[in-house]
């Protein structure tokens, strides 16, 4: 694991030179298929040093940062056009490829704290530096006040652990059970804001609209899982507490599902949509993982993985049509289909992931949480349906409404998809579909 590693800070580099753009993308590239081809046992740790180790959680989840870093840049090719602060861009990037790689790979709990807190300065530092209008300041402040006020307690209730059990190591923290109401919440909460639950979501719609693609790209696809992360490592040694308190969060999580999906209806922003809708997916995630039975955590850690790739490239869609209209406004991308034909199979094809049809990972995921949710209350499958049906909704609201219509009559130049674009989106579409060929790899972790 550590060669990976050490391969990125030697990239560091790179990004001082002129005109390395590109090279850092296909170095990126380069690293991606070494990782892919890395050996894995497949349901144990493996690749041990004595910090870092990876299992198949790790695997997928370190294998989707790398390609959405690589996508970013990808996408971020209007920055390098104008050569806006380019440099230092790569080198973001990179900050937050390693960050997220070690929070990912790495034993120690003390450690997964300290990376998992530092991925969130390059985050808040894109969002500032890139964003689009003032009031990113605001919303940059909205990421780090909601994140870092409930990273204390974690912080303290990690140290509790290591006083009570002189260790921290994650793996060896499966065979002891605590059973304290304190130490659970001061745990989970950080977790849970970071997913984001509902009722502290309120960050995750203004992160988006105000950061530029790259940041929303990172931030839908690889942010959030941060939390769905941490709650699969943790949970392990706070089973019996979790029993009695899980329903909680599952009921907070199913109605806001609930609520945010008839929200997605009343926006007028296609990022705020698509942004609210990455909120009703992640609560059935929240409410899948804390049932703690296998299909909650297999439905979960595939989700998590098919919605990170598809409300990515929804994101670089939007930021697409943003580049040629200058707005984000459902009133003034309409008619679409007129301007950008093959876009609109584009569309069509992440819209459709995105309502979880076949043969899409969120499909499979969506099954297993149904599955699951399902055997802990049959009373749950109320809310099941409507979340799933308005899920479908919304995205065909905004197919709809973006791709017909009388286009805006103050376009007066127009150009449609580069190759770049149709690569870019091919690259998040690609693996969405085709991991479903083996994902007998994923329903095995546990």
């Amino acid at each position: 694991m550590m060669k990976f590693f050490f391969m990125m800070i030697f990239m560091i580099p790179f990004c001082f030179k002129k005109n390395m753009f590109w090279l850092v993308q296909m170095m990126l590239f380069l690293l991606m298929f070494m990782f892919m081809n890395l050996s894995m046992t497949i349901n144990l740790y493996c690749n041990l040093s004595y910090m870092m180790s990876c299992d198949i959680l790790s695997y997928g989840l370190i294998m989707l940062s790398i390609w959405i870093s690589v996508l970013m840049i990808m996408s971020s090719e209007n920055l390098f056009k104008v050569n806006y602060y380019v440099n230092f861009f790569l080198l973001n990037v990179l900050f937050l490829l390693i960050m997220l790689y070690l929070t990912f790979s790495v034993m120690n709990m003390f450690l997964f704290y300290l990376f998992f807190e530092g991925s969130l300065i390059p985050t808040l530092m894109l969002i500032i530096g890139w964003g689009y209008q003032p009031e990113r300041i605001q919303a940059g402040m909205y990421l780090l006040f909601y994140t870092l006020f409930v990273s204390l307690p974690l912080l303290i209730g990690i140290f509790y652990v290591f006083n009570e059990m002189n260790c921290m190591m994650i793996y060896f923290l499966k065979f002891i059970n605590l059973n304290m109401y304190m130490l659970y919440f001061s745990m989970i909460l950080a977790f849970l804001v970071k997913m984001p639950m509902y009722f502290v979501h309120l960050w995750l719609p203004k992160a988006h609209v105000e950061a530029p693609v790259s940041g929303s790209m990172i931030l839908a696809g690889i942010m959030l899982k941060l939390g769905g992360y941490g709650l699969l490592r943790l949970l392990i040694f706070l089973q019996e507490i979790n029993m009695k308190l899980n329903y909680i969060w599952i009921i907070i999580s199913l109605i806001g599902g609930f609520y945010i999906s008839l929200k997605c209806f009343c926006q007028v922003d296609i990022k705020s949509l698509i942004a609210y809708s990455s909120v009703a997916h992640m609560s059935i995630v929240i409410s899948g993982i804390m049932i703690m039975n296998y299909w909650g955590f297999i439905g979960s850690y595939i989700l998590m993985i098919g919605h990170g790739l598809c409300s990515s490239g929804m994101f670089c869609l939007a930021n697409i049509s943003y580049e040629r209209l200058h707005s984000r406004s459902l009133y003034i991308n309409k008619g679409m289909m007129s301007f950008m034909p093959s876009m609109s199979m584009w569309w069509f094809l992440l819209l459709s992931s995105n309502m979880a049809a076949p043969p899409s990972l969120n499909l499979m995921g969506e099954i297993s949480l149904i599955n699951s949710l399902l055997s802990w209350s049959w009373l749950s499958m109320l809310m099941l349906m409507l979340i799933s049906f308005f899920s479908a909704g919304y995205s065909l609201y905004l197919y709809s409404f973006i791709q017909h219509g009388v286009y805006y009559c103050g376009i007066y130049s127009y150009y449609t998809g580069v190759s770049r674009e149709y690569l870019l989106l091919l690259l998040h579409w690609f693996p969405l579909n085709i991991m479903l060929l083996k994902i007998d790899y994923t329903m095995i972790w546990l």
